[in-house]
């Protein structure tokens, strides 16, 4: 039973870790180590001597169905000097289908192999930095991709099996063997099977999965923009987000072997993920959100709050999740896109993660798991702390829109409208959330839009948000979008610019040791901003359709009301006084959404159409914003906006080019 000391929630594995901290120095520390507990791993290992090796470890599946188990490739380099002495290690798991098809990271890393076929770079730093800190790094190709066995099935079991085998493995519980195809066995008698995941996008889903499944050995993950759910991913409730499902990311990270010989793996992906939107048992078995029960590790989940790839409804509901059932977590949230927080927050994140790593893994008690939960990044570069994520005087708080002065552009209150008030917009796919804040304060055909007054203080917003639309639509199909707009000006991250917040420069930092082969020193970057004055801080789509069941959409009756509660995406946003909280509800979300099969005209009942957002001080809070007479200080509101470009096409690739 969890143990609740202060507000904190304490779970047995925390028990655990605290009370075998002075053990695992023992076991862990260098030897000739002398005096107090150590709270920092120390690079005290050679990298350039490390043990570097390929194992190929058995999944005990025939995804290919050729009569033979499925083996993956393990590459792992490890510092030599803790076997010599008898000791044993933990180990730094990322497991991605990118290793050689995409490339990792900023500059898109691939590994590299020698003339024998031995491992010589690892991308990313992970390799460089904590090897020499007795740690192991392993990177797994997931099945299908790189030199492993197997198909690519898109976050199902064969992509979970082909880095939760490799736990098994590390853990003496998997068989291991020195070749592809050949007989000769290998153990891990080297590592503790301590294991933390890590990994951003498709990386970080994969630990996200293995860790839905409860696997002893897991200690920790760190997964950065990562999926929770791949229904999620390519529809929001019934509505498309992309013009093509999971047999095109498939075939685009597999090896071309394993092209050849998937065709049926990549057919199932086609009948089995329909594009009508509906749930199936294939989208079940890739649901982690509803196996969350099982997670044993802790969690340090990493997102950018304008992630317009894998968005932040992914990580809303897997850390709701993960905090109804008492795991240990820590959050960053930042302005970016899909960004990686080596390259937003380098120095920061590389000392967090360290700490993070040394306690949960080598059990060192550095206090990480006592400090404030979440980071929060309010401007460029300009960050806040919270205890604990939402803040517990969070409340979710009903508000509603109301007529205004002229048709389209209403109000935003705690009152409800006056019976039989009505908004009624027109679906226009070539129009966008940019769009639609442009034209907040104007009467047009494409949105209805709905303002509070100026505020008199600072409004924030911690949380996921719902919209409850009651709509009656003049066609058979129709596509909903919700958004929440900061109305008013500020400088942010320009998320919508290639980078996604960030510009690359020619300079390089070094995190960790070097190679002639595996550099540890990576170009440094810079927040890339721009001026604003309005901005989509929250969004949400749905297909009218899926009104009567999330599961399966249906053809609307032209003429008929019906009522859907729309999910928006998390969010941490702070409206500053003097600025305007606005909901927009409108059709296709351009670039974001596909459209519907037809063009409806949508007449939304004002009195049944309300929005639950999750404020910090709850409804008085709200109340005190938007009451009172706006302070003389607060920064004026402009009218024209500027700034912002349209979303991009939305990706079809978790991690892209940024894997």
């Amino acid at each position: 039973m969890p143990i609740r000391v202060r507000g904190t929630r304490l779970t047995y594995r925390s028990l655990v870790v605290a009370a075998s901290a002075a053990l695992m120095t023992v076991l862990l520390s260098p030897a000739g180590a002398q005096g107090a507990s150590p709270r920092e791993s120390r690079p005290v290992y050679s990298y350039g001597n490390a043990v570097r090796e390929s194992v190929w470890v058995d999944t005990g599946l025939d995804g290919d169905g050729n009569g033979k188990s499925d083996r993956v490739a393990v590459d792992i380099v490890r510092p030599r000097e803790p076997a010599a002495q008898g000791r044993k290690i933990p180990v730094i798991m990322d497991a991605s289908p990118y290793y050689s098809c995409c490339g990792r990271g900023n500059e898109s890393q691939l590994k590299t192999y020698d003339s024998q076929g031995n491992p010589v770079q690892f991308p990313l730093h992970y390799d460089n930095y904590f090897v020499p800190r007795g740690y192991a790094f392993v990177a797994v190709d997931l099945a299908g991709t790189n030199r492993s066995d197997g198909c690519v099935d898109v976050g199902g079991r064969s992509d979970i099996q082909s880095a939760k085998a490799v736990i098994d493995w590390l853990n003496g519980r998997a068989r291991g063997y020195t070749t592809r195809t050949g007989t000769e066995r290998t153990g891990a008698g080297w590592s503790n099977g301590r294991t933390g995941m890590i990994g951003k996008s498709y990386d970080g889903t994969i630990a996200n999965g293995v860790a839905a499944t409860g696997v002893d050995g897991l200690r920790t993950i760190v997964p950065i923009g990562s999926i929770s759910s791949w229904y999620d991913y390519y529809f929001a409730q019934g509505a498309p987000l992309y013009d093509s499902g999971p047999e095109w990311l498939s075939d685009y990270v597999e090896s071309p072997e394993a092209r050849a010989r998937c065709a049926a793996v990549q057919q199932k992906l086609v009948d089995e993920a329909p594009r009508t939107g509906d749930r199936t048992k294939l989208w079940s078995e890739r649901d982690y959100v509803k196996d969350a029960r099982k997670v044993k590790a802790s969690v340090f989940a990493v997102h950018g709050m304008q992630d317009l790839n894998v968005r932040t409804k992914h990580l809303g509901q897997w850390w709701d999740a993960l905090a109804d059932r008492g795991v240990e977590r820590k959050i960053w949230l930042s302005q970016t896109g899909h960004v990686d927080p080596f390259d937003y927050r380098r120095a920061e994140w590389v000392d967090t993660l360290h700490r993070w790593f040394d306690h949960y893994l080598l059990g060192y008690d550095n206090g990480i798991d006592r400090e404030p939960m979440a980071d929060i990044e309010r401007h460029p570069d300009q960050w806040s702390t919270d205890k604990v994520w939402p803040p517990r005087t969070t409340e979710v708080t009903t508000v509603r829109p109301g007529t205004g002065t002229a048709p389209g552009v209403g109000t935003l209150t705690r009152r409800p409208a006056r019976p039989g008030a009505t908004e009624t917009f027109t679906d226009d796919p070539k129009q966008s959330e940019t769009d639609w804040a442009a034209d907040l304060e104007r009467t047009t055909g494409t949105k209805a839009g709905f303002l509070t007054a100026p505020l008199a203080h600072d409004l924030r917003l911690a949380g996921s948000s719902k919209v409850t639309v009651t709509a009656t639509p003049t066609t058979a199909t129709a596509h909903l979008s919700a958004v929440l707009v900061d109305v008013g000006p500020d400088t942010i991250r320009d998320y919508a610019a290639s980078g996604e917040g960030i510009t690359t420069l020619i300079d390089r930092t070094c995190w960790g040791a070097s190679t002639a082969g595996d550099s540890s020193c990576f170009k440094a970057t810079e927040a890339r901003t721009t001026t604003v004055d309005r901005t989509v801080f929250s969004r949400g789509w749905a297909d009218l359709g899926t009104y009567a069941s999330a599961d399966k959409g249906r053809p609307l009756t032209p003429g008929k009301r019906y009522t859907i509660t729309v999910d928006l995406a998390a969010s941490d946003h702070v409206v500053p006084a003097g600025h305007r909280l606005a909901l927009i509800v409108a059709g296709t979300d351009k670039d974001l959404i596909d459209p519907p099969d037809s063009t409806p005209t949508l007449t939304l009942d004002l009195a049944r159409t309300s929005a639950k957002l999750p404020f910090v001080g709850g409804a008085a809070a709200f109340v005190r914003a938007t009451a009172g007479p706006v302070p003389a200080t607060a920064t004026p509101r402009v009218s024209r906006p500027e700034g912002v470009a349209p979303p991009r096409p939305a990706h079809r690739i978790p991690g892209g080019s940024r894997s």
